[in-house]
Parts: structure tokens; sequence; C-alpha cells
């Protein structure tokens, strides 16, 4: 890519202690243009396993989406990321959601994220940093998803706390 652009990562985290796995994420993103508020949802698929806390962050970068997914990688091997189970727990999930201009299908990317329309984890905390990417006419009361996911606050005002999960 060339000049600056908009992208979106989404951030999850289900293990440990959540919030500063995000907050140390979150001061790690390169080109940082926002922060959503933290949500709290229940996990999607997998096994059983505790709920999640997720957010999404805008960059404004030159980054195209395969140098985003290695920032993503990165993020999460300082997270000490174990992947053992598809869909399994995790200290930090982070996926390249939207980059403005960039439509890539490959196998180990596709963006637009495939499945980013379909959850109400990413579309809600992206409705905070971009209403205009979201479907049209979407409405979380609407749609029946208010009682999914839980709006907790800004990352800045929560408190880190030890997650037995």
């Amino acid at each position: 890519m060339t000049g600056p652009h908009r992208a979106f990562l989404g951030l999850g985290s289900n293990l440990g202690d959540r919030i500063s796995y995000l907050r140390e994420a979150v001061a790690a993103v390169p080109d940082l243009a926002g922060v959503s508020d933290v949500y709290e949802t229940a996990p999607v698929g997998g096994p059983e396993q505790g709920p999640y806390l997720n957010l999404v962050v805008q960059l404004r970068t030159r980054l195209g989406a395969r140098e985003l997914l290695g920032v993503c990688q990165s993020l999460e091997s300082a997270a000490q990321r174990v992947r053992e189970v598809r869909w399994g727990a995790r200290t930090l999930d982070v996926d390249v959601l939207w980059v403005d201009g960039e439509t890539l299908t490959e196998p180990d990317l596709v963006v637009p994220h495939p499945r980013m329309f379909e959850r109400s984890f990413v579309l809600i905390p992206l409705g905070d940093l971009a209403a205009d990417l979201l479907p049209e006419g979407f409405n979380v009361e609407r749609a029946g998803l208010e009682d999914q996911v839980v709006r907790l606050d800004r990352l800045g005002n929560l408190v880190p706390s030890s997650d037995p999960c």
C-alpha cells in the first residue's frame, strides 16, 4: 500500500489477566488511531471456556494486510499465546479485520476477515470506531445482541485482575 489508510484489528483474550494482555497489545500496536470500548462476550465455537474480553483498534498506517498479519502474530507471541486447540482459550487473539482498499484471499489470510460481519464481538466494537463499515441497518437491539455482548468501559479505566480461567 502507498499512502496512509485505515486498518482495523480485532483483539480478544480469555486466559489469565485478560485486561493486561489487551492493554499491553494495544500499547504495542503501530500507527494506533483509535481504540473501541472493551466488551465481554461468550466464546463462539470451540471447547468449553471462559468469557472473552474483546476490542477493536483502528490504525492509520502504510502497512498492508500481509504486514499487519505479522504485527498480529508478534502481539500474540509477546502474550505467549499457545495454539493447541482450534478456537480454544487464549491469552491473546489478534485478527486483521479490514484494510481500506485491500482485498486478499490466501490460505493464511483473508481480508476483509471472512466472519467479521457474523460476529457481534467484532461488529459492536467496530461500530465504536467505524460505523460506516457496519452492514446497512445494523442495530444491536434490533439484532437481539444486547444480551450477548456487555460493554465494560474504556481499556484505560479497567482494573487488571488475575483471572482463574
